[in-house]
């Protein structure tokens, strides 16, 4: 394993915004940058072993700077939706920046996916800290978070999230990356086949807020308990699906136990025999089919994106669980330690 860091550019406020290129032995990369401890790129060999890049993103570093995406950074403090930007904990009120429809997504306008995180060379990784200050968004709590990314020589990599608060708070954090297993400029994902552990599903409203009680996906076009292509219910008449404009739902694994890793999905391009399979620690994973990609900076390839042309495969908590006490908790406490764990293995069709 090689690790190379360089200098990619200075942010608005001055900041230096670094670039690591992971390069494993056989010569497959993951780049990862200090914006929002972003994934860059990651390049993985197709079934006739040629190496291509199977993430959207951009060639300029300014560009991870509120992209209406958030590809490939870590949201926070807390990823996915709170009704109505509030929250009640211990008895005491909190309120939210509003920046989509009436709720507050993803931390808001300033959360951390639009940050520049401190990094570094730790061993066979790289690490990635932020510092979200008392009062930051709204949310109470000094809070320290991390990213520690690894990349294997099986073309694996290991994202494990970590954070440490003063006060008692609320925490929810995943990756945002997108998939093209085709390649990154290769356009739609609508005949990618995906296949999801997960039997159930949290029917929304229409500002993609939980109604609250899970149901069964059987018999729904959001059943991908079997593989089947992204595109083939997309467009069923499905409240779901008009609200999204596609698919933007969460899904409850199957079998989630705190701590320990299941499988999330698995994804298979089209045309290259490209696999992925998505494990996590998380209880649950959102589907973002890329409905509103139209209009985000140009992508590496010097390719504009198109809606639908990458999926979003997001392990985290549900949304608005600090409102739905009967969601797993994303409450932290002083003296305790948030910790999840995701890993996207590639691999090629048998």
């Amino acid at each position: 394993m090689t690790i190379d860091k360089k200098l990619w550019g200075t942010s608005p406020d001055g900041k230096e915004i670094y670039l690591y290129t992971l390069t494993n032995a056989s010569g497959a990369s993951v780049q990862l940058c200090s914006v929002g401890a972003a994934i860059v790129s990651i390049n993985v060999p197709d079934a006739a072993g040629k190496l291509a890049d199977v993430i959207i993103g951009y060639p300029n570093p300014l560009d991870y700077f509120a992209d209406g995406p958030c590809s490939g950074k870590v949201p926070g403090r807390y990823a996915n939706r709170i009704a109505k930007g509030r929250f009640t904990l211990d008895g005491v009120e909190y309120t939210l920046p509003i920046n989509n429809g009436p709720n507050h997504l993803h931390g808001g306008p300033n959360g951390f996916q639009n940050q520049v995180w401190d990094s570094r060379i730790e061993g066979d990784a790289v690490e990635f800290t932020y510092f979200s200050e008392d009062g930051e968004a709204g949310y109470p709590g000094n809070l320290k978070a991390v990213a520690h990314y690894t990349w294997a020589d099986d073309n694996s990599l290991k994202l494990i999230l970590t954070a440490q608060a003063d006060k008692p708070t609320v925490v929810n954090l995943t990756n945002h990356v997108y998939f093209n297993l085709d390649g990154e400029a290769s356009g739609s994902v609508l005949n990618h086949k995906l296949q999801l552990n997960a039997s159930q599903w949290l029917p929304t409203d229409e500002t993609l807020i939980p109604l609250g009680a899970p149901e069964d996906v059987a018999g729904t076009p959001m059943d991908f308990v079997e593989a089947k292509e992204i595109g083939r219910d997309i467009k069923a008449v499905f409240p779901a699906l008009k609200i999204g404009k596609g698919y933007d739902n969460c899904f409850l694994i199957d079998g989630a136990t705190p701590g320990q890793l299941s499988e999330a999905a698995q994804l298979w391009g089209a045309k290259s025999g490209r696999h992925l399979t998505v494990l996590t620690t998380q209880p649950a994973v959102q589907i973002y089919t890329g409905n509103w990609l139209k209009g985000c900076p140009v992508g590496k390839g010097g390719r504009a994106y198109e809606d639908y042309d990458a999926v979003a495969i997001e392990c985290q908590h549900c949304p608005d669980s600090p409102n739905k006490p009967d969601y797993p908790s994303t409450e932290l406490r002083p003296g305790e330690v948030y910790q999840e764990a995701i890993i996207w293995a590639f691999s090629v069709n048998d």
